[in-house]
Order: structure tokens, then C-alpha cells, then sequence
């Protein structure tokens, strides 16, 4: 049975697209504040160079079992879509709330923060944070309301902005004269087990978002091609941009500066180049912050649109506009955004959805091995090389991270549990009203 034109997503978006997302979804603002935590934990310049490195290699690894998964299942959704064909229904539906929701949260309080760092600029100053927050997640409506290749290439265009900022920034570090800030009169800090820990967990949140182009699988050109160019071309690119970035930062910081810094960019670029600094920084973070704000809007709707398209949210959010975007999800996905980024109520649900992102990448993983299992005759365009080892890697980082987040914060990761299953009513009540043959032909 095939989908009629008004539940068809356009594939109208190509490699150049793909590569965007991935780099506009991990480049924000940790970048900017990862720095001074990784001198922390590795307080030695080279050792410090080598975790950033070592760093991009590891996501690499981390992003093998969903590439496989996402080359051989191009349907839309992100993680949805994959959890769906591995494990079934239940176990889709749960995924995909926790990473819709998880999304509409933290696109909340990226908004907000883009309100804060338009206010340090000194714009609107008598504007409250919540309204200017607003806005932007309105603007990022717009863009999506009229249709995937505005959406789209308005992600290609601010990624590159993006890009080009934080290439200027490092190109202002290296001219500086070497070693241009005072010496410190502290010691390096010592190196211990606490210490690196929260170095390893923030790099790995720094690096995080690779994922994104899985949502538009649907929409992106020859994508058991192009998922995995996308992915590890990206990964390699920004990996080379943190190591440009830090380089520079030893360039003009000791490394004692920089571990005790919480904003170490910002901090070098004063030196380098004087109160311009913070006007430079703050630019390329609001910039930053506004391409994973639409980013995230855009990849939200394809989550509604997927599961609603299978039966396990109304079948209304399935239609699809011409332009090709599902504008019912959208505005259902504006009105949660809007919500968190008003009422602050997202920085408890960023808190408590923090274990949610460690366990869909868990459940991907386990979800490659299961269909390497049940449908060994599925067609993989893109195999993971050196299988299971990859799979066994990235299931041992992110169950190892899960334990460090629940054991720090076990209050609300057991939220985590309570939020995760408080939907399943709508489920039973899908089972009766919406599920039908779409559904059967998802799995």
C-alpha cells in the first residue's frame, strides 16, 4: 500500500544539507566552554590535544551502529524509525516520545539562551529573556511553515556561518604573539580520576548531535550514500575544528589558565585581540545557537510526522504540506517549544532526560546487533567495519555514562522513568483508533 502525496515527505535535500546538520547539529556553545573542563581532567598540552582527538575518533565509533541502521532503514523519525524496525512497537512508541520530547525541552532552553547572549550584546535590553526566546522559536517556524528547501537551505547557510566564525576566531588566536597572556602563579592542577571523568563527559555532550541527518532520511538524496558521507565527513570536519580551536587556545593560554577557565575562549580572545573579544565570541554563540534552535524544530516535526504516519500519534500529524513540510507537527512542536522556553519548566526536563539520550544510543546499538540477527538478508548499503567490536564499544561508553548520570542524580533519573512511560495510555488508545496497515508496513 502505498503513502498518498499528502503523507509524502520531498526529497529535495542533498549531501551539502546532510553535512550541515551534522556539523550545526554538534558545533554550540560547548565548544566555547569545553576547553577550560578537558585542561581540567588532562592538564597537560599534548595529552589535552589527544582526548579532543582522541574524541572525534571514539563518535566515529559511537556512530557506526546507527549509520548501519539508518543506511539500510531510510525512513524519517531519527532514532524513532530504528527503534521501530529493531524492537517493534512498544519499544518505538517509547523511544520516539523520549526523543521528541527530550528535543521540544532543550530547544526551549536553547532559545533562552540565545536570548541571554542577544541581551549581553546590549539588544533589546528591556525585552524579558522569555519573549526574546519566543521569537526565536517563532522565526524558526516560519522558516520551517514555508517549506523543506527554505528550511534547509537556511540550515546550510547558518552552518557555514557558523563554520566561517569559529575559523576567524582561531585565525585571530594564531596571530597573537605565542604565550601572550601573564604567566600564571599556580602550578598546573593535578591530574585525578574525578577530574577526568567530567572532562570525558563533557567532551562527549560537546561532540554530541552527529545523528541528525537519521531525521531526514526520507528527504535526503541517495541516502544509503549519503548517511554515512554525512556523518563520519562531519564528524571529521569538526573534529578538525576543536583541534584548530584548541590549538590556538594553547597558542596565546597556558594550560593552567585555560583548566581554570569556565569561558576559555572567550578568555584567549581577550588577550588576543582586546574588548572586541566578547562581541566576536558572543556573535558566533548567537549564530551557533539559532541554527541548532531550527535544526531542532525541523527534526522534531519528522518524529510526530513518522509516528503519526505509523499509527502511534493521530494521523493528522502525517500531512504533509506541498512545500513538504508536515505542518501540524510543527505547530504542535511550536506550542511545547514556546511552553518550556516561557515557563523555564526545561531545565528540570533537560536534567531528567539526560539518561534518555544514553539509552536510545544503547538501544541502537543493541538494535544493530538484533538485525544483524533477524534480518541477515537485509540489504546494508553501509556496514560497519571490524563487526561487533564497534557495537561493543559504543554500548560499553554510553552503559558506562548511564550509571555515572544516575548514580550523580538518581532523583531525576527516576523521573526519567516516570516521564518516560506517563504516554503509554495514548499508546493502548492508538492501538484502537489509529493503527492500521501503515503500521504493518513500518514493520
Amino acid at each position: 500500500m502505498s503513502a498518498s502525496p499528502q503523507s509524502q515527505l520531498l526529497r529535495v535535500l542533498g549531501l551539502a544539507f546532510s553535512v550541515a546538520v551534522v556539523v550545526g547539529g554538534i558545533v554550540g556553545s560547548g565548544i566555547l566552554r569545553a576547553p577550560g573542563l578537558i585542561a581540567q581532567g588532562f592538564p597537560d598540552p599534548w595529552l589535552m590535544l589527544a582526548v579532543w582527538a582522541l574524541g572525534g575518533v571514539f563518535v566515529a565509533l559511537d556512530a557506526m551502529p546507527t549509520v548501519e541502521l539508518g543506511a539500510a532503514i531510510p525512513n524519517a523519525g531519527g532514532p524513532y524509525a530504528l527503534a521501530m524496525r529493531a524492537f517493534g512497537p512498544l519499544i518505538g512508541f517509547l523511544a520516539g516520545w523520549a526523543d521528541w520530547l527530550q528535543n521540544a525541552a532543550s530547544t526551549g532552553f536553547i532559545a533562552v539562551v540565545f536570548a541571554e547572549f542577544v541581551h549581553r550584546l546590549g539588544l533589546a535590553s528591556a525585552w524579558p529573556t522569555g519573549l526574546i526566546a519566543a521569537l526565536l522559536v517563532a522565526a524558526c517556524g516560519v522558516i520551517n511553515w514555508i517549506g523543506t528547501r527554505t528550511s534547509g537551505a537556511s540550515q546550510t547557510l547558518g552552518s557555514g556561518l557558523k563554520g566561517i566564525g569559529l575559523i576567524v576566531l582561531i585565525a585571530l588566536l594564531w596571530i597573537a604573539p605565542r604565550g601572550t597572556a601573564p604567566p600564571p602563579s599556580a602550578p598546573p592542577p593535578a591530574m585525578s580520576w574525578a577530574l577526568a571523568v567530567a572532562a570525558l563527559r563533557a567532551l562527549y555532550s560537546t561532540f554530541g548531535g552527529w545523528h541528525a541527518p537519521v531525521y531526514f532520511s526520507e528527504e535526503i538524496s541517495e541516502p544509503h550514500r549519503n548517511l554515512a558521507r554525512a556523518v563520519f565527513g562531519g564528524i571529521g570536519l569538526v573534529t578538525l575544528v576543536y583541534l584548530g580551536v584548541n590549538a590556538a587556545l594553547l597558542h596565546v593560554l597556558p594550560i593552567q589558565a585555560i583548566a581554570g577557565s569556565k569561558l576559555a575562549v572567550a578568555d584567549a580572545a581577550r588577550v588576543a585581540i582586546g574588548p572586541a573579544a566578547d562581541t566576536l565570541v558572543t556573535v558566533v554563540s548567537i549564530v551557533s545557537v539559532a541554527t541548532i534552535c531550527n535544526l531542532q524544530v525541523m527534526a522534531q516535526t519528522r518524529i510526530t510526522y513518522a509516528m503519526a504516519r505509523d499509527g502511534l500519534f493521530p494521523p493528522g500529524l502525517a500531512r504533509v504540506a506541498k512545500g513538504g513540510t508536515p505542518r501540524l507537527s510543527l505547530l504542535l512542536t511550536l506550542v511545547f517549544c514556546l511552553a518550556f522556553a516561557g515557563t523555564g519548566i526545561y531545565a528540570l526536563l533537560l536534567a531528567i532526560y539526560t539518561p534518555l539520550a544514553m539509552v536510545t544510543f544503547l538501544l541502537l546499538g543493541w538494535g544493530a546487533i538484533r538485525l544483524r540477527r533477524r534480518e541477515p538478508e537485509l540489504p546494508r548499503p553501509w556496514r560497519m567495519p571490524l563487526y561487533p567490536l564497534p557495537v561493543i564499544l559504543s554500548l560499553a561508553a554510553n552503559f558506562a555514562l548511564l550509571v555515572a548520570t544516575v548514580v550523580e542524580d538518581p532523583a531525576h533519573s527516576a523521573w526519567s522513568l516516570v516521564l518516560l512511560v506517563l504516554p503509554l495510555p495514548l499508546y493502548a488508545y492508538g492501538a484502537r483508533r489509529w493503527r492500521g496497515s501503515g503500521l504493518k508496513q513500518a514493520l
